[in-house]
């Protein structure tokens, strides 16, 4: 059957593919060619020993499509995708919510921005602007810079500043708040348990304040909202029209269609139809590479097929399809990608991350041999990096034994193992805050070894265990010679 050109155009033009290698492969060009809004760079898009390829990769899509929009997860601390295999130079946002200074934030999201700029990319996803109300969240976390709606929002409002400063456009993210959630979006549906009025007093006012600070693009979260019935928020025409209603005026953006909450309820294909009609513009399909065996082109011709076959099939009219593409064309003109330069001497990057940690009891080690027991969770496929920077730092001045325990292991199991090591201990974990696996299996290590010393990626805890340890509130590399510098002695 031949497809109008025209009709390919047009569905192309609020499609936003991600794809595998660190070229433009010939699908890609092709679709760049008859009208495909741009692409989503992820970690293996970029070649992270050869500085350059992210921009030159950008100026061979802008040679194919000028106004193409090219998107990376730039959130600093654990979140990034140029830096996936260095990790994040930059300040993460629990630990910028600790801090507190706006400046600050806005002076890391103007470095973000920056960053991008140099690379090319033009929209950058972040900031988060969900509210950590729910301390076992597996997905946001340390994502977020807060439990506080009031402070989250002025930290919102200062990123989207600093990023959209130097050009390029911020997309805060996820509407209507996936702070309060105990499921993954990526693995399963996650559903928000509150009424319409505690989404809008405490989860809603981080979102108004990126809507005041101009920010011009909002991500959807696959999360569903019972009070505005069982369609995730990304597919539900009374959640997304709510967000309009608080005066934004911008681009709506999906969460990845490829996530379990999504493919593994209606389907992509279907879910792209769905959001369109409940009033999403730009459609982000995923990361080919979250799958095993997954090929990126078959993503995209999922997704494009079931448009086109919605607008054959009467269900999706030709008109939704001009007004969501009209908006996603005014987002790529919202700005221009130019040289940036952020000032040095205002913030540095060390100093802000110490100021974002905390540190309970003596942390000092022994020189010499050291053994890290990591208990940590594997990370979030929004995370997506495998990188240990702590391990890396640490060998940097300790002769350094890495045992991944993980967090299923027993609590009787680490206890053995710490009785096994014969020098210094360092525990890796992540999820201290709430009582669960890690935090007994913590509390086994140190009841044979009192002189471990915890390293705790993830939330604090409300009240810290007895023992040393460093609340880090990040896994970035800059986190990671920090947190080197304060167990060895040395500077970072």
């Amino acid at each position: 059957m031949t497809v109008d050109a025209g009709l390919v155009r047009l569905v192309n033009a609020v499609l936003w593919p991600g794809f595998s290698g660190t070229t433009v492969p010939s699908w890609l060009g092709h679709a760049l060619d008859t009208g495909l809004a741009g692409v989503v760079y992820f970690g293996q898009n970029i070649d992270q020993t050869d500085a350059a390829q992210p921009a030159r990769l950008s100026g061979a899509l802008r040679g194919i499509r000028s106004d193409v929009l090219i998107g990376s997860d730039e959130e600093g601390g654990n979140v990034t995708r140029l830096d996936a295999s260095r990790g994040s130079p930059h300040a993460g946002h629990a630990q910028l919510g600790f801090v507190d200074d706006v400046a600050a934030t806005r002076w890391v999201g103007r470095s973000l921005g920056a960053d991008a700029v140099a690379a090319g990319v033009n929209v950058v996803l972040g900031p988060v602007a969900d509210v950590t109300t729910q301390l076992a969240n597996p997905v946001i976390g340390v994502r977020s810079f807060g439990s506080d709606p009031a402070l989250v929002s002025r930290h919102v409002a200062a990123m989207i500043d600093g990023v959209q400063s130097v050009g390029v456009a911020a997309c805060v993210k996820h509407f209507p708040g996936h702070g309060d959630t105990h499921t993954d979006s990526h693995l399963a549906l996650p559903r928000l348990d509150l009424s319409w009025a505690e989404i809008e007093r405490v989860h809603l006012p981080p979102f108004l304040a990126a809507i005041e600070a101009g920010v011009r693009a909002v991500m959807t979260a696959h999360i569903v909202v019972p009070e505005l019935g069982p369609a995730p928020a990304t597919l539900n025409a009374r959640v997304l029209g709510a967000l309009r209603s608080h005066g934004f005026t911008g681009t709506i953006v999906t969460d990845a269609l490829d996530m379990a909450a999504i493919r593994e309820t209606v389907g992509a294909g279907p879910g792209a139809v769905q959001a369109l009609l409940a009033g999403a513009e730009l459609l982000c399909i995923g990361n080919p590479a979250n799958v095993a065996g997954r090929v990126d082109v078959d993503d995209f011709l999922e997704v494009q097929g079931a448009l086109l076959a919605a607008v054959a099939d009467g269900v999706l009219g030709v008109d939704v399809l001009e007004r969501a593409g009209a908006s996603v064309a005014r987002l790529a003109g919202s700005g221009s990608v130019a040289a940036a330069s952020v000032d040095a001497a205002s913030f540095e990057s060390v100093p802000l991350v110490r100021a974002g940690i905390t540190v309970h009891g003596t942390v000092a080690l022994p020189q010499g041999d050291l053994t890290i027991l990591d208990v940590r969770s594997r990370p979030t496929m929004a995370v997506s990096s495998q990188l240990d920077a702590f391990s890396d730092e640490l060998a940097r001045s300790f002769t350094v034994d890495r045992l991944l325990i993980g967090p299923a292991a027993s609590a009787a199991g680490s206890a053995a193992e710490a009785v096994a090591v014969e020098h210094g201990i360092v525990v890796l974990a992540d999820r201290m805050a709430t009582a669960g696996d890690q935090r007994a299996a913590v509390q086994a290590i140190v009841n044979v070894r009192s002189t471990a010393v915890v390293i705790n990626a993830g939330l604090t805890a409300p009240m810290p265990g007895p023992w040393a340890e460093i609340d880090a509130r990040g896994a970035s590399r800059v986190t990671a010679r920090v947190v080197r510098a304060l167990v060895s002695g040395v500077s970072a």
